[in-house]
Order: structure tokens, then sequence, then C-alpha cells
């Protein structure tokens, strides 16, 4: 695949407002609270980065990386955590930030996963949504945009670890 292969779905601008809109709503539900971000690496680290900055709460990162695609362009449907968290959240107001909930084998895990550490609360933002995909049902607290059923790529989402440095997000054009 080539990038010629693409078309834009999400443009720069639409996914700088709505960033705007996420850190807003987030804002007053984390009201006076530090928020412990959890940004599930490598796709979401643009995402969680840009987001943030626009959000005046306290907060502290963490950083997880999990796999179950396996250099594939479909999800090999097992789920292993490559990196794991360094510091403890028992006790904290957590929000995952994922760059995508499709089949929600990953979140479905991650948050099992999670959960067991205590946390005082637990959220998840993900910056794209494609429910046509479900297996497992999972519902994000904050989602930038809902996707069709396509292969993306740009904001964090690669194809073959390329593309991820794309202002906007595309999808293949079929």
């Amino acid at each position: 695949m080539d990038l010629k292969d693409f078309k834009v779905l999400i443009s720069e601008d639409q996914i700088e407002k709505r960033l705007c809109e996420l850190a807003e709503q987030i804002e007053k539900d984390y009201e006076g609270k530090e928020i412990t971000v959890i940004c599930v690496m490598r796709g979401a680290c643009f995402f969680t980065v840009n987001l943030t900055l626009k959000i005046k709460n306290p907060i502290k990162f963490e950083f997880i990386q999990l796999s179950s695609y396996e250099d594939k362009t479909e999800s090999s449907g097992k789920v292993r955590i490559v990196n794991d968290l360094r510091s403890s959240i028992e006790g904290k107001d957590v929000l995952i930030i994922e760059d995508i909930i499709d089949t929600g084998r990953t979140m479905d895990f991650l948050v099992a996963y999670l959960k067991h550490k205590k946390p005082n609360s637990l959220k998840i933002c993900t910056l794209a949504d494609k429910p046509e995909r479900r297996v497992i049902e999972v519902n994000a607290d904050y989602v930038g945009f809902t996707v069709p059923n396509k292969f993306i790529i740009g904001y964090g989402f690669d194809f073959d670890n390329k593309y991820r440095n794309l202002p906007y997000i595309a999808c293949l054009d079929e």
C-alpha cells in the first residue's frame, strides 16, 4: 500500500476542533481532580499529547503497550502486554487514552487488567470508534470520531509502522 491508495477521511481542522471539545468535557468531568492518563502506545501517542495539552487539570502520565495485530492489518484476537505501567494506579482517577476501539477485545482486556489495580475511577477516551467491528461490547466515555469499517492511517494510525505522522486521518480508497 502506498499513500496514493488513501483518501482523507478526517481533516486536520476537524481533529483540532474535536480535541478542544473533548478537552472541555474531560475538564468538566474531572473538575478539581488530578487525572492519571494511560496512553496506549504506540497509536495513541499523537492523540494523547495533543489532547492533554488542552486539558487544564493536573495530569500524571503512564504508558502501556499492548499488541494484538502482530504486524498484520487484522487483529489476531489475542492481546498481550508488551510494556506495562511503571507506577501504581491504586486510588487514582484514571483516563485510558486509546487510538481506536474496533473489535473491543483489546480494550476489554485492558479495562479488566487495570480494574485489578484498584483505581478510584476508570474512563476510556478513544480517538476513533469502529462499532461495526465490535465482537465484545465496549463503550468509551469520550469518542473523537465514529469511523467506517475501513483501514485507516494517519494521526497515530499506521500501516507497517508508516504514516503515523500524517496530520489527518485517511482511509483506504476502495
